[in-house]
């Protein structure tokens, strides 16, 4: 009997990884060090709740169905802030709202293949999107990554068949950390526009980028929309992960197509949480500003006591917005070194091998730190724990 699609899709690696736990207990004096999840696991910050509570309370309209594309205030607003921030032109006809930035990912796969098409990442990949096209009977390329972790346009021509319908890539990167120079985007972008394919751009973490200004002048094209489709989450920025916001910028035409596609699936983004997310963006700018410092803090800190690791054969490939991604010197797989580190070292991380199709090789000697959890001291106390390793 021919297996569901879902069948022949590997389990969701976050909650795999969670089970590693059970019957693990973990002493007062070495607590469980969780660096396994991208995501923030403190609330909103006190005014966007009080702001929230009140929606609640006063805005009827927040527990009603409401538009397929969502909130035309905070489509507007995205609009307006991404043309001011990237230095170009977003009309709000060209942003979507999404139940999250993997439904904003979904969507445009949707609208763009088809059954035995191709779509292009990057390996090492997020995962999600892995199991999306897996799911969606499309068949992921792979393009493995160069010097830095940093796709190469030219590398990624020789993949491109006439069932390749888009390249999608993550930068920052997810779950390398790194941030991919304006260059390159242009690169892929002048790539894709050529072969007449899309270029997917999920840039979830683009709050925590340290680099000022725009990472990217894609918008500045007045044609961006013939090519760019470009993912976003509120979550990461507002801590809003519960309530699932994202977004999506394309063309109106190609929002058209995902209209379609959100209706069926979800009928409206929630509404709560587009009205948080829309609160966030007009009164919180100098709080994210220093969010963004704290996690760049935190990376500065991955980066000062590396030297704990690299004195023992460990490596650090790349590092930025939420990751550090790592080699490991030690003779066995990731896929077995990660589960052992929840018992002898009280760490729970992922391995390399979640972000890597089966059949090619390095994830095996790779792992993914998600150091958004941790403060300075955590960083200090996890490479220590790694560092006194004797396997």
């Amino acid at each position: 009997m021919t297996q569901s699609r879902t069948a022949a899709t590997f389990a969701p690696p976050v909650m795999e990884a969670r089970r590693w736990l059970e019957g693990v207990t973990h002493p007062a004096d070495r607590p469980l060090l969780n660096v396994s999840q991208a995501a923030p696991v403190d609330p909103p910050p006190a005014p966007l709740r009080e702001a929230m509570a009140q929606i609640v309370m006063d805005d009827a309209e927040a527990h009603l169905y409401g538009p397929v594309l969502g909130l035309p205030e905070l489509r507007q607003e995205v609009a307006k802030q991404w043309s001011a921030s990237y230095s170009g032109r977003v009309n709000h006809d060209q942003v979507a709202i999404t139940s999250g930035c993997n439904q904003a990912f979904a969507a445009a796969i949707a609208t763009l293949c088809a059954e035995g098409d191709e779509v292009v990442i990057p390996v090492p990949y997020y995962f999600n999107h892995r199991m999306w096209l897996d799911m969606s009977g499309v068949k992921t390329i792979p393009l493995m990554a160069g010097d830095g972790m940093i796709p190469d346009a030219g590398d990624c021509a020789a993949l491109i068949t006439d069932r390749t319908r888009a390249i999608a890539l993550v930068s920052p990167n997810n779950p390398c950390g790194v941030e991919y120079p304006a260059e390159t985007l242009r690169a892929f972008r002048d790539l894709a526009r050529a072969h007449d394919i899309a270029l997917i751009v999920d840039e979830t973490y683009r709050d925590f980028d340290s680099r000022t200004g725009a990472p990217h002048d894609l918008f500045s094209d007045p044609q961006w929309d013939d090519t760019l489709i470009q993912l976003y989450s509120f979550s990461k920025a507002y801590r809003l992960t519960g309530h699932r916001i994202g977004a999506v910028i394309a063309a109106s035409e190609r929002l058209a197509e995902i209209e379609k596609f959100l209706d069926t699936v979800t009928i409206c983004p929630n509404q709560l949480g587009q009205r948080a997310a829309l609160w966030g963006m007009q009164n919180l700018g100098d709080w994210l500003a220093g969010e963004r410092r704290e996690i760049l803090d935190r990376r500065a800190a991955i980066e000062d006591n590396f030297h704990l690791l690299a004195d023992k054969g460990w490596e650090l490939l790349g590092c930025g917005a939420y990751f550090a991604y790592v080699k490991h010197p030690f003779a066995m797989s990731s896929a077995d070194l990660a589960p052992l580190l929840v018992k002898e070292a009280g760490v729970l991380l992922l391995p390399g091998t979640m972000f890597m199709p089966s059949d090619m090789p390095g994830g095996e000697t790779q792992l993914r730190i998600a150091f958004a959890n941790i403060d300075k001291a955590g960083v200090r106390t996890l490479f220590e724990r790694l560092s006194s390793l004797q396997l």
